[in-house]
């Protein structure tokens, strides 16, 4: 028979897992500010290019203009694209805080009533409750590591599409 206290190092895991679930957010940060800063950076260097003083005549101006706008249209799209996630990222977000904020009440609902009945036989219930403190904590790390792949992956598309301007513009 398994009691309380026998549990209680599994309940003090759980307490202090969910209560660090708001330090997960820096999972997802710095991919999300990764992105923001890519974006700004191909934008102005589409600028850039849009000035070319070497372009001298006529037609390589028209070719230039005509390159540089569909670029541009690339650059749009992918941040129309980017645009429609960062309202699901932010979302994600705070979805992490509710984990958090949840998963660390029970846990320590639970952390609590294990110290007041330590030697009392640990219930079905009990290990269920314990088991669901587990379960906000691969939430919140899913919800971040999903930000983190996106936002990453956005990154990775509009790199490659300054990439494509460098070599093309």
């Amino acid at each position: 028979m398994t009691t309380w206290g026998d549990f209680q190092a599994i309940t003090q895991l759980s307490a202090g897992l969910n209560v660090a679930i708001l330090s997960f957010v820096d999972i997802s940060l710095p991919a999300i500010k990764e992105r923001r800063r890519v974006f700004a950076k191909a934008r102005d260097e589409l600028e850039i290019h849009r000035k070319n003083p070497h372009k001298r005549t006529a037609v390589e101006k028209s070719d230039h203009a005509e390159a540089v706008g569909a670029v541009d249209r690339q650059l749009f799209d992918l941040w129309r694209e980017t645009a429609a996630f960062e309202s699901v990222e932010d979302s994600l977000m705070r979805s992490t805080g509710v984990f958090g904020f949840f998963g660390a009440i029970l846990s320590l609902g639970l952390l609590w009533y294990s110290a007041i009945h330590y030697n009392d036989t640990l219930s079905l219930s009990g290990e269920m409750l314990t088991s669901l403190s587990f379960i906000s904590l691969a939430g919140a790390l899913g919800v971040n590591l999903f930000t983190a792949s996106k936002a990453s992956h956005y990154a990775k598309k509009c790199n490659e599409l300054r990439e494509h301007m460098r070599q093309k513009l």
